[in-house]
């Protein structure tokens, strides 16, 4: 009996860690799971706890770009010297 237990302890464990090391996936937007304006995005962030390792995936129309821009170039509302720049219309962002 304590070998199987032990036995559902080690499949429970490993389990656990494999969800924890893959990370979520968020589609960000509205509820079609796509980029809009109409969303409000401080009510979808709500509730959300995002770790390290989960996934944000913007899906938008491909005439658009999703930029990767600094801490700094955000609260000044800069987009002219980008980190990085998407396009295509669906843009997956792993957080580290």
């Amino acid at each position: 009996m304590a070998a199987m237990l032990r036995a559902v302890m080690a499949i429970a464990t490993v389990a656990a860690i494999s969800a924890i090391a893959m990370g979520a996936n968020y589609d960000v937007g509205g509820p079609a799971g796509s980029w809009d304006l109409a969303t409000n995005y401080t009510q979808w962030v709500s509730g959300k706890a995002f770790r390290v390792g989960d996934t944000l995936t913007f899906k938008y129309a491909s005439s658009h770009d999703v930029l990767e821009v600094s801490k700094a170039a955000y609260s000044s509302c800069t987009t002219s010297n980008p980190i990085s720049t998407s396009t295509g219309g669906n843009t997956v962002v792993t957080l580290n």
